[in-house]
């Protein structure tokens, strides 16, 4: 931060500070006077919907832009074109939009919704018929000239994975993922001549190292990488952003973000939900391939990483890439000390009796699909040599929780000789992402009364209470990036091969090794014992809630 002579206090860029207090969180404020960025609106364009008609899209990604067009980030004729197999109309189409948005508790009576519904068509596609992306290449032609988007064209795979090389190839092969970029420029930004293509895909990017490649080598037949944005909305949430913040905005922390003051950081995603009725595709993910390559990774990367030179897209991908490559490989050995598999039983949760795992629709009797996975990861650089980072994931835990939470060494000595050094807690700083987001610091303070009496206290920053509202669920942050052409939210291919490459070896293991004791935690506790021992080996404990 910095302070003018009138003592205004500026933040920088996009920077937010742990201990920010604003005074009315209503407020207007003119971001120029604190020195933001001002809010960029993306060219107008056409956003192509590859699965219209399920349910992530009209649970997430319809709302998010709805809400973007609320806050009027969206571009005089931005147009939606639904795709999907389902035969609709453009008007059924409005219909069912509608009916998502009032379902999600969106206003849908005034002028926003009715300038918003201009903007929505509709295409039944065969993703596997060249002829759908023959006629979704004259559509797309007509929308031009009605709407005005010149060209520009998003497509957004909402779709099965096993669906994405289908589109991808048909987009392809019927010319429509070429922009207009002229390649013999080698300028990034030059001008594009009748518009610019780029294509969001969502998770999961293949399901081992091998689909993954095969995946890339289809996307590269038919995008550049500076056209596709692999999307993990965990990136989106502004408490996962805010570790960038926390870090490279404040003098205060990056001094001891390193081996010589951390003693491990735990990166927990927890949840109190079973499976639902999406066992079937459950079994052929489950929690490593789910939720720690892709999510709990991503965040790890930004935590651990080196700052980069500039807050642009590939400086930030460019480290955390290095840091993933920089992560000690598994072996036969590591892949069964430090990785640990879990699938839950019966039990409880929040006072009701839940089913098993393998009681559940769609999941076979005897299965080995994990439901619960944490590993032990070491990072063989200079700021994290002797670190150990520890990461868990499950489902049908005690209650739902995200965060990080780097604890600090022990103190070197104890000043304080009258009172037990037991009494003496490590200093904490815990990052939550959900619910309840926010960071707070842990650290000793003096009992009032007549003698030195420690206890551990807390500093919390709310984001509720310092900014006057709840924070968004990352979809709409990161559609409004990809529509602005900035990726640095976005992982790169080299990212999710790196990320691939360090958990086949685990894999593999469990592939081979078919587990004895499954199910072996009960529903609404902490996962697996053998969870509890990854830590306890090395003299270490999981955070106690």
């Amino acid at each position: 931060m910095s302070s003018d002579a009138s003592g205004d206090t500026t933040i920088l860029s996009w920077g937010l500070v742990l201990l920010l207090t604003v005074d009315n969180p209503h407020e207007v404020v003119n971001p120029l006077r604190l020195g933001m960025r001002v809010e960029r609106t993306p060219e107008p364009c056409i956003m192509v919907i590859a699965g219209a008609s399920g349910d992530l899209c009209y649970r997430k990604l319809l709302p998010a832009l709805f809400g973007l067009a609320r806050s009027r980030h969206l571009p005089t004729g931005f147009t939606i074109l639904g795709l999907a197999r389902t035969d609709m109309s453009d008007d059924a189409f409005r219909q069912s939009t509608k009916e998502a948005l009032e379902k999600e508790g969106e206003d849908v009576s005034g002028p926003l919704w009715e300038s918003f519904a201009k903007g929505l068509f509709y295409q039944p596609a065969d993703y596997s018929d060249p002829g759908s992306f023959t006629a979704l290449g004259k559509r797309l032609v007509e929308l031009d000239a009605v709407r005005g988007t010149c060209g520009n064209r998003m497509f957004y795979l909402a779709v099965p994975p096993s669906a994405f090389s289908t589109i991808i190839n048909g987009l392809g092969k019927a010319g429509l993922s070429r922009d207009a970029f002229d390649p013999s420029a080698g300028d990034a930004d030059a001008k594009a001549l009748q518009g610019w293509v780029r294509i969001i895909i969502e998770k999961p990017f293949g399901r081992s190292l091998a689909s993954a490649r095969a995946l890339q080598r289809d996307v590269g037949r038919a995008f550049r990488e500076d056209q596709v944005y692999r999307i993990d909305h965990y990136l989106g949430k502004e408490t996962v952003q805010n570790v960038l913040a926390l870090r490279f905005a404040n003098l205060l922390f990056e001094p001891v973000w390193n081996r010589r003051y951390i003693d491990h950081v735990q990166i927990t995603v927890a949840e109190s939900l079973g499976v639902e009725k999406r066992g079937a595709y459950y079994e052929e993910s489950g929690a490593l391939r789910d939720m720690i390559q892709n999510h709990l990774m991503q965040v790890l990367s930004i935590v651990a990483m080196e700052p980069p030179a500039s807050f642009k897209a590939n400086p930030v991908r460019d480290e955390t890439v290095k840091l993933v490559r920089a992560i000690r490989p598994f072996d036969a050995e590591s892949a069964r000390t430090s990785a640990v598999r879990g699938q839950y039983g019966r039990g409880w949760v929040h006072v009701t009796a839940v089913p098993g795992y393998r009681e559940e629709t769609g999941v076979a009797a005897d299965s080995p699909t994990e439901t619960f996975a944490a590993v032990k990861l070491t990072i063989d650089n200079w700021r994290w040599a002797g670190v150990p980072f520890y990461v868990r994931s499950g489902k049908r835990l005690s209650h739902k929780l995200s965060e990080v939470a780097i604890s600090f060494r022990k103190l070197p000595h104890l000043l304080f000789a009258d009172g037990p050094q037991s009494d003496v807690e490590d200093n904490a700083l815990v990052i939550r992402i959900q619910p309840d987001e926010g960071i707070s610091l842990r650290f000793e303070a003096k009992l009032p009364g007549p003698h030195m009496i420690l206890r551990p206290v807390r500093m919390d920053m709310h984001y509720g209470t310092a900014f006057g509202g709840p924070t968004t669920d990352g979809y709409g942050r990161l559609i409004l990036d990809a529509l602005l052409g900035d990726g640095t939210l976005f992982p790169r291919y080299d990212w999710v091969e790196a990320s691939w490459t360090l958990f086949a070896p685990v894999q593999e293991a469990w592939k081979n090794e078919r587990p004895q004791n499954f199910a072996n935690y009960e529903a609404g506790t902490w996962g697996p014992a053998e969870a509890r021992q990854l830590l306890e080996q090395d003299g270490r404990r999981w955070r106690r809630f």
